[in-house]
């Protein structure tokens, strides 16, 4: 499976993290591409410190994994995922900011994410955006709602309880394990409503 991920400015960098680290594990082809923000709050709640230069952030963020993974600038709109002509099975922004979601919802994208996004929309492909924000304005949840009008999957970053989750990582989990779901990939990361635990 051939995926684009983009990580925003928005906090939840572990779930961005552990969903890389999944893809990873399932041989998926991912084209990785990090807003300036988005890396701001990676070395922030990864690393401890948010001034973490952007090349040291992404070693640091791929270092531990092993795959078929290969990073794009933002300001790189001659990548393959700035086109409908290239061939891409899915499009995940994890975390996806509501200022992200709102250019997304008013197609004035100003960098790869943004367009990527785009493609996905007009070539109704699946996009999963995870907006982890709360509370939300208004204008957020219109822009929101025209992304879903639009075909985009809205997955908040909301962990589940009802499996019982003892650490961080397993909270994590119950929210990578929906935007698994989301791309068809089989897990057992999360126990399922009416299913014993994993």
């Amino acid at each position: 499976m051939k995926v684009f991920f983009g990580i925003t400015g928005a906090s939840g960098a572990p779930y961005a993290s552990r969903l890389l680290e999944l893809l990873a594990a399932h041989d998926c082809e991912v084209g990785l591409c990090v807003s300036d923000a988005g890396v701001q709050v990676l070395a922030a709640e990864l690393f401890g410190d948010q001034h973490v230069p952007r090349a040291e952030a992404l070693e640091r963020l791929l270092t531990p994994l092993e795959g078929n993974l290969r990073v794009f600038d933002p300001d790189d709109l001659g990548a393959p995922f700035a086109s409908g002509s290239a061939r891409v099975d899915a499009y995940v922004i994890c975390p996806c900011s509501m200022s992200s979601a709102g250019q997304i919802a008013a197609a004035v994208g100003t960098n790869l994410i943004h367009r990527a996004a785009a493609v996905a929309l007009k070539e109704e492909r699946k996009l999963v955006l995870v907006p982890r924000e709360t509370p939300l304005s208004l204008v957020q949840l219109e822009a929101l709602s025209r992304l879903r009008q639009a075909g985009a999957t809205i997955l908040f970053a909301a962990p589940s309880f009802y499996g019982r989750p003892r650490t961080l990582a397993d909270l994590v989990d119950t929210v990578v394990a929906r935007v698994l779901d989301q791309l068809g990939i089989e897990h057992e990361l999360a126990a399922r409503w009416g299913e014993e635990e994993k």
